[in-house]
């Protein structure tokens, strides 16, 4: 199902924090936090490095979620820009409920979704007191309208995917039609996303 494209919205650069160490361990974090690895940071340093070769409007503003992760990338790409960082809680990653903090080989749905019984991204939002589809939407869709120019955004895996189906016009449990990835920046001008050509770490 296609929806309408949010109208007059302003070019987007949507970046995923770097790796964690909850990442390595296959351990959901949700609304919780862990650190970046070596690794994560090395992404958010690509991360920083696409941006700058980017030539970004001096205007571009960074807003970022109030999570640890996310913060961490968030200053370190800020650095490359030589930009200031705000935070905005709208952009926190799902709540998983009950599951965060849980290991992934502990949750039947993320097993069966491993081995191609579930959608790979939609059984997150299943769990006992996990936000809902509509509820993320919702919040995502009021922080994306009230955008007032072009912006760099350090976000979540499903945040990040949430994001830019609501900025492409797509339904927002269409996250697997969209790429993911640590260490690349997703940009969203006029409807169309694609992935800024960069290695990854």
């Amino acid at each position: 199902m296609q929806i309408a494209t949010i109208p007059d919205l302003p070019e987007l650069w949507v970046l995923r924090h770097g790796e964690t160490e909850w990442n390595v361990a296959e351990r959901l974090q949700g609304r919780l936090d862990s650190p970046l690895t070596p690794k994560g940071v090395a992404q958010a340093q690509q991360q920083g490095d696409i941006l700058r070769a980017a030539a970004l409007p001096a205007e571009a503003r960074l807003i970022c979620s109030p999570s640890g992760r996310a913060l961490h990338t968030a200053r370190i790409v800020a650095g490359a820009l030589d930009r200031d960082v705000c935070t905005d809680p709208a952009l926190l990653e799902i709540d998983l409920g009950a599951w965060q903090g849980c290991y992934l080989a502990d949750i039947p749905e993320a097993r069966a979704a491993a081995q191609g019984g579930f959608d790979p991204h939609m059984w997150k939002f299943s769990g006992p007191g996990c936000e809902s589809v509509d509820q993320m939407s919702a919040r995502l869709g009021d922080f994306l309208v009230a955008l007032t120019g072009p912006t760099v955004i350090v976000t979540h895996g499903v945040t990040s995917r949430m994001l830019r189906c609501l900025a492409t016009g797509r339904a927002p449990d269409a996250l697997s039609q969209l790429p993911g990835g640590q260490g690349v920046v997703h940009h969203v001008a006029k409807g169309v996303a694609r992935t800024l050509p960069q290695e990854r770490v």
